[in-house]
């Protein structure tokens, strides 16, 4: 349990030995991981009896591994407090999956020799699903090595993949991003659907789980002839001759159709409508973009002209119209990290958990990293109408209070103000390198 005055140190820890901290930001990025930055390093600057400073990796874990650290000491209390508005990722983030131990014991082996070299004690990995499975190793290794770190997992994907955490930072502003976006580009089709463009395609992304698709569905109210016409979810295998026909008929009854298409809408037989045959650094297939092939088959299959838009990045960075609920869990979960590693969990991960919907309320709880790593959070069957093309009403209570509240940056000229960081290095303890 976390004291209720985390704020005050007791005896016991006035007397503990003081380690530096090591946080690094995994994977795609979004529009509030920064935010989350900015919880741990605001949060550990309060305990400078227990965390020296906190060390961030130059492009995530890869920093680690060839000792390429960013002192944020360097940096100003104001600076780090822009961090909460600011897109991107501040410190650098990768695609860097470490293998099982066993398999490539190097590396972490690596680790925790850079980790005892610049005495962390602490590990902050703010990341997905594979990310969660890194933290969890560390600290088992750790142990093993003689140098025990306390490692946190830190929530963060735009796929509100994660299991047992009610909903994930990044995902909020991405839904917001998205259902903005289409209800927008449906009053701009829908004006011009008598003599022009009869359908619009919006390609989000989401590889396995529809979350960021079913965002989409908050553009309209639910009602029939409201836009999105048609949702295409990972869950809800293709059927091209029913998903033509909801074409038709929302062209016949409505003079246009306006559809949303998560990236990982595939077949019956799993395989994606994208599929390059590539595959990506986590060894994922490496999709090539579904919007213009859901696009082209409607025009060669029903003769409708069409436009299509790939939300891809604009989705994920899109900090100008943040949710208010995003920004401010981002940050919880951060700040709860720290406080969770002070009070001496390890391998462990804070989670949201919702307490209701409606006024929506919710707190910080935290759950193991093994009921985590590597495990996916689907849209439930309950989220997905029985049509497979749309979202439910359980599905709109679930997702709308994720959207709600606006969280602005500073404006100068027009334009959003967001802080650059110095990175200035930390210096060098180990004399070995290490190629990754």
């Amino acid at each position: 349990m976390l004291r209720s005055d985390p704020e005050a140190a007791t005896e016991a820890e006035k007397t503990m030995p003081k380690m530096n901290a090591f946080y690094a930001q995994s994977g795609g990025v979004t529009a509030v991981i920064n935010a989350t930055a900015c919880g741990v390093i605001e949060t550990a600057r309060k305990h400078k009896n227990r965390i020296a400073n906190v060390y961030a990796g130059r492009n995530g874990i890869i920093g680690a591994l060839v000792e390429d650290m960013i002192d944020t000491n360097k940096e100003t209390a104001r600076t780090i407090a822009g961090l909460r508005h600011t897109p991107g990722g501040a410190f650098g983030s990768a695609r860097y999956k470490l293998k099982g131990i066993d398999e490539n014991r190097a590396e972490y082996e690596r680790l925790i020799e850079v980790f005892r070299a610049h005495d962390i004690g602490y590990f902050f990995y703010n990341g997905g699903n594979d990310s969660m499975d890194t933290a969890h190793k560390v600290s088992l290794i750790s142990k093993r090595m003689g140098f025990p770190v306390q490692c946190l997992g830190i929530p963060k994907t735009v796929d509100n993949d994660l299991p047992i955490t009610d909903n994930c930072p990044g995902f909020g502003s991405v839904a917001k991003y998205v259902a903005v976006s289409t209800k927008e580009a449906a009053l701009d089709v829908l004006s011009m659907a008598k003599t022009s463009t009869k359908v619009f395609v919006l390609e989000v992304m989401g590889r396995h789980a529809g979350w960021i698709a079913a965002a989409g569905g908050l553009a309209g109210s639910g009602a029939p002839g409201e836009p999105p016409h048609i949702i295409l979810f990972p869950e809800v295998p293709f059927n091209q001759r029913a998903f033509l026909r909801k074409v038709r008929e929302s062209v016949e009854k409505y003079d246009y159709c306006v559809i949303v298409v998560s990236e990982g809408a595939a077949y019956k037989n799993g395989k994606f409508l994208a599929e390059a045959g590539t595959r990506d650094a986590f060894g994922h297939a490496q999709l090539g973009g579904v919007a213009p092939v859901v696009a082209l088959m409607v025009r060669d299959k029903l003769g409708y002209k069409y436009h299509y838009a790939v939300a891809d990045y604009l989705q994920r960075s899109a900090r100008h119209i943040a949710s208010a609920t995003d920004v401010k869990q981002a940050y919880a979960v951060g700040q709860a990290a720290v406080k969770m590693a002070l009070a001496g969990e390890t391998a462990v991960m804070p989670v949201i958990k919702r307490i209701s919907d409606s006024p929506y309320r919710w707190k910080i709880d935290k759950a193991p990293l093994s009921r985590i790593a590597n495990k996916e959070k689907m849209l439930p069957k309950r989220y997905i109408s029985k049509d497979g093309f749309s979202i439910t009403a359980a599905a709109r209570r679930y997702l709308e209070p994720l959207v709600r509240g606006e969280d602005y940056p500073p404006y100068i000229n027009g334009l959003p103000n967001y802080v650059t960081l110095k990175n200035v290095p930390v210096r060098k303890r180990l004399n070995t390198k290490f190629v990754v």
